[in-house]
């Protein structure tokens, strides 16, 4: 007897399920993602923020004749400024241990053939201006598509942040790469009809923050505070703000 799903089926459409086992760097990851959901308690705060003032400073480069920089670089060197104001985020969780570390060691997703994902440490970030950064980001992401990363760059970030680029997905909820703290996701631009100063409407293009971090260490309002200073951080920025560590 026919049912009717069988006879939805189109001829011809006969095959083999594909099997993927869960081992070698998928196991791993496959692992990790376990371990990272039963070890911590983790929760996300979403924001948004207008991205005019970024827009606005990418001309400014270009105009003067300065390099200009990419929106995922503007906001990387923001994430670190506002990184520093807020140690609490940019730290790690073992053995009942909160250690809050001097340094931003910024773990960077990269996603990677066969739908991989490694978040190696770019080391020190706090001490990159806005022109070296971006070479540095392609370095570290040349040698992980490379497989040329070693322990330490695989397992020293202190925070983290998943860039989804332009995609449809505005807010999304990352895992926490333990044993670290916190994780910031940056979701898709929208744009958006939002109220002037003079009662009508303007357009804005605004992109979505997602910030994961673990109770255990961090409380609602500090974390809420931390996206709250990037938002101000992102919609403030002055066109001329980081002329001195373009110019060559």
């Amino acid at each position: 007897m026919t049912t009717p799903t069988q006879a939805a089926a189109p001829e011809g459409a006969a095959g083999r399920p594909r099997e993927i086992p869960l081992r070698g760097m998928r196991g791993m990851i496959a692992a990790r993602m376990r371990e990272s959901l039963q070890s911590s308690a983790q929760l996300t705060h979403h924001a948004d923020a207008e991205l005019g003032a970024v827009t606005a400073l990418r001309r400014h480069c270009s105009a003067r004749g300065l390099p200009s920089p990419s929106v995922q670089d503007v906001l990387l060197r923001l994430v670190v400024q506002t990184l520093v104001e807020f140690p609490a985020l940019n730290a790690t969780l073992e053995d009942n241990r909160i250690t809050q570390h001097p340094g931003v060691h910024l773990g960077l997703a990269v996603p990677l053939p066969d739908d991989l994902l490694v978040a190696p440490a770019l080391f020190d970030a706090q001490d990159l201006g806005l022109g070296a950064l971006p070479g540095a980001r392609r370095d570290l992401v040349d040698k992980a598509r490379a497989g040329r990363l070693g322990v330490r760059e695989l397992t020293g970030a202190t925070f983290t942040v998943s860039n989804l680029g332009r995609s449809r997905v505005h807010h999304f909820t990352p895992i926490l790469n333990v044993p670290q703290v916190a994780i910031l996701g940056i979701g898709g631009t929208q744009w958006r009809a939002l109220p002037d100063e003079d009662g009508g409407i303007r357009l804005a293009e605004v992109i979505g923050l997602s910030l994961t971090f673990d109770h255990r260490a961090v409380n609602g309002a500090p974390a809420a505070a931390f996206l709250d200073r990037l938002g101000e951080r992102i919609e403030t920025l002055a066109p001329d703000a980081f002329d001195h560590e373009l110019i060559r």
